[in-house]
């Protein structure tokens, strides 16, 4: 199954909270999106990686989307090596999609910081055919999709471009909240982390709001290219 859009994440919920409500809107749009989990979460402190599993397929479910995977990589061990790069090009080759997403390059999370630069090589890696890769014994095609993307996640950036998704945000709420173990939770008995506090789910409102309005919008998100991109203001003026 080819992809549109795939998106690449260090842990379950790491893309539902950077970047749920476009992925909302671009599968109502018609588009067919897959995420691919590195690791299972096991490194955290609150639920279990079989819990995470079930309250990942859960989110995908609410957002939607054509497919999601887990390279059960170790938590903690997102390393740049041979082995996890031949992982990320086989997903690549495997849905060619057009577009791949990666966490920015700084991060307070060291996973999300080694992701974006495993994701960075295997987009160019990806398209050279000296590099033979198999998907389930079958010799693959090199591939290059078109653009890679960076999401937010705790530190900020100034965006390349934002997403209007103010339809959608209640949908990435919802497909956030299905992560019932990692979120504020009253009747939780489980230590506090840095994102079960109610403060947390209110400064991801508080992130979509501040962007929205910086394109005029109740919610936006916020992504950043290495690349030019192309405006084309014919059609701009027609969606306005």
């Amino acid at each position: 199954m080819n992809l549109d859009v795939l998106i690449f994440a260090a842990h379950p919920d790491d893309a539902e909270l950077t970047m749920g409500g476009t992925i909302a809107k671009l599968a109502a749009e018609g588009m067919k999106v897959g995420i691919i989990d590195l690791t299972r979460g096991e490194l955290g402190t609150r639920g279990t990686p079989e819990i995470r599993q079930k309250e990942a397929f859960q989110a995908a479910v609410i957002l939607k989307i054509a497919t999601r995977e887990n390279l059960h990589i170790p938590d903690g061990e997102i390393d740049d090596n041979k082995e996890n790069l031949s992982k990320l090009i086989i997903c690549i080759r495997k849905y060619r999609p057009k577009l791949i997403f990666a966490p920015y390059k700084n991060d307070r999370h060291p996973d999300h910081i080694k992701l974006s630069a495993l994701v960075k090589q295997a987009y160019f890696s990806s398209g050279l055919s000296k590099i033979k890769t198999f998907d389930k014994g079958t010799p693959q095609e090199a591939y290059r999709p078109a653009k890679l993307f960076y999401y937010m996640q705790t530190y900020t950036f100034e965006p390349s471009f934002i997403v209007d998704i103010s339809p959608y945000f209640e949908i990435k709420r919802k497909a956030m909240m299905a992560y019932a173990t990692q979120f504020y939770d009253p009747n939780s008995t489980e230590p506090n982390t840095f994102i079960s506090s109610p403060e947390f789910v209110e400064f991801i409102r508080a992130k979509a709001e501040f962007y929205g309005f910086k394109i005029g919008k109740k919610y936006g998100e916020p992504f950043f290219t290495e690349e030019e991109l192309e405006l084309d203001l014919v059609h701009y003026l027609n969606i306005l």
